[in-house]
């Protein structure tokens, strides 16, 4: 059984090896990696881990399609010989991270949970900020525990999936969250189930790209979304704006409608025992080991560079007033000023 997962990527090297990593103990065969316009060394660390044999890497630099760069990046996927070959698909974004509930908690225990799935939706549950201000080199997965609740009415993109399915030629086309362009004569085989072991109804088969609202959708699997991260990394991401629409600056509204922090799960963490040796092992690759440095350094100077510009500043500003533990009366414009002067020093140190 070969799973191939596909991404597209642009300045994540800060967090390329945890993914990486993670998704490799999961159960993932081979990720089909796509950048474009990268600053911090996400495609020489792609480059190197493709000579390692862990991804095979493409540049994706343009034209794009008028849907944008990650629809490009499908495109051309589409066509490539590693996901001819590949026996299952899964597009995933980096800041999402499967999450097996079942036997081993790999992908094949979903799978043999599972035996008559053709697809098998991946819905997102939804990490919150928890009250992180300064981006730090640790795992995401061990700083972010806090969640929303598995069963949430709303906002519908609470309900969100991305789509672990089998290469048979019943969908012709990728897509972000499910697969696009079915064969209908193969359709009436296609069986879909959701997170929870539940068969899906036809309307999963051509359309939906949300599970069902209010109920639990990931007693099986789930799909940990850490869609905001640091504030210090939201600022970054706003910067690099919409996945989809890149022209597009994220701005508090997309904040608050994921930030949210009632639950506490921790369980990907049981899946450490086996990331975390992938992951050093990852790192002690001196090539690996320095570009990842290197990565985390852009990241913190790349931030002090945005707050010298107004509609960070005023964005970082309101994350901190938002924030729900701050006490009333903090002086958020003297923490935004020392922010700016350490970027106008970063700028004279940065190399």
């Amino acid at each position: 059984m070969n799973i191939l997962a596909i991404i597209t990527l642009r300045n994540e090297g800060a967090f390329v090896l945890e993914w990486l990593a993670h998704h490799l103990a999961t159960g993932v065969d081979h990720v089909l990696a796509f950048t474009n316009d990268c600053d911090d060394g996400t495609d020489a660390m792609l480059d190197r881990l493709a000579q390692m044999g862990h991804v095979t890497h493409l540049h994706n630099d343009g034209p794009y399609d008028k849907r944008g760069i990650q629809f490009t990046a499908l495109k051309i996927a589409e066509t490539h010989e590693r996901v001819r070959a590949a026996d299952w698909l899964l597009p995933l974004d980096i800041d999402e991270f499967v999450n097996v509930h079942v036997g081993d908690r790999t992908l094949s225990a979903l799978m043999a949970a599972l035996p008559q799935a053709s697809a098998i939706t991946l819905t997102w549950r939804l990490f919150g900020n928890a009250d992180q201000v300064r981006f730090t080199d640790r795992p995401v997965t061990k700083t972010f525990t806090r969640a929303a609740p598995v069963d949430m009415p709303w906002p519908w993109r609470a309900a969100m999936f991305k789509t672990l399915y089998r290469n048979d030629g019943t969908y012709r086309k990728l897509g972000v969250h499910r697969p696009r362009d079915p064969d209908r004569a193969r359709l009436d085989a296609a069986r879909w189930f959701d997170g929870e072991g539940r068969a899906l109804s036809d309307q999963f088969k051509t359309r939906r790209i949300f599970s069902n609202f209010g109920q639990s959708n990931v007693k099986l699997v789930q799909l940990n979304h850490y869609a905001l991260g640091a504030m210090e990394s939201f600022v970054m991401k706003a910067a690099r704006g919409r996945a989809v629409h890149s022209d597009q600056m994220l701005g508090l509204d997309y904040w608050i409608e994921r930030n949210f922090n009632t639950d506490t799960d921790d369980t990907i963490l049981q899946m450490a025992p086996r990331s975390t040796p992938i992951l050093e092992d990852l790192k002690a690759d001196p090539v690996l080991g320095d570009l990842h440095a290197r990565a985390v350094a852009w990241r913190l100077h790349r931030f002090e560079a945005l707050l010298l510009e107004e509609p960070y500043r005023a964005l970082f500003a309101r994350l901190l007033m938002a924030q729900p533990s701050r006490p009333i009366g903090v002086p958020v414009a003297r923490i935004l000023s020392h922010y700016a002067q350490r970027g106008r020093q970063a700028d004279s140190d940065f190399e």
